[in-house]
């Protein structure tokens, strides 16, 4: 199994027991790994809220911004991120 495959299956083992998780949290953890997928990276990614947003299908920034804190506080990603417009922020999976 590829890096990357241990990213995705690791989530969705922890995500189906997590009742704190909404459909939002799982639109925007798919969105990052597709972003990962796309630059082949392995376990790290550069990401901006411009180009998440609208792949996750979230309309609310004040949503995003909560999925994104939840999802790196319940220990599915950890979170660096650039209040830098042009430098993105960086995600990075623990699995």
């Amino acid at each position: 199994m590829s890096d990357q495959n241990i990213v995705l299956s690791g989530f969705l083992e922890k995500a189906g027991k997590d009742e704190r998780l909404l459909p939002s949290h799982i639109s925007l953890f798919t969105a990052i790994y597709v972003l990962l997928k796309q630059t082949g990276s392995e376990f790290k990614v550069k990401v901006s809220r411009k180009k998440l947003m609208p792949m996750a299908k979230i309309q609310s920034i004040s949503t995003y911004h909560r999925c994104m804190n939840d999802l790196s506080a319940f220990g599915y990603i950890v979170y660096q991120p650039s209040y830098d417009y042009f430098a993105g922020s960086i995600v990075t999976f623990p699995f």
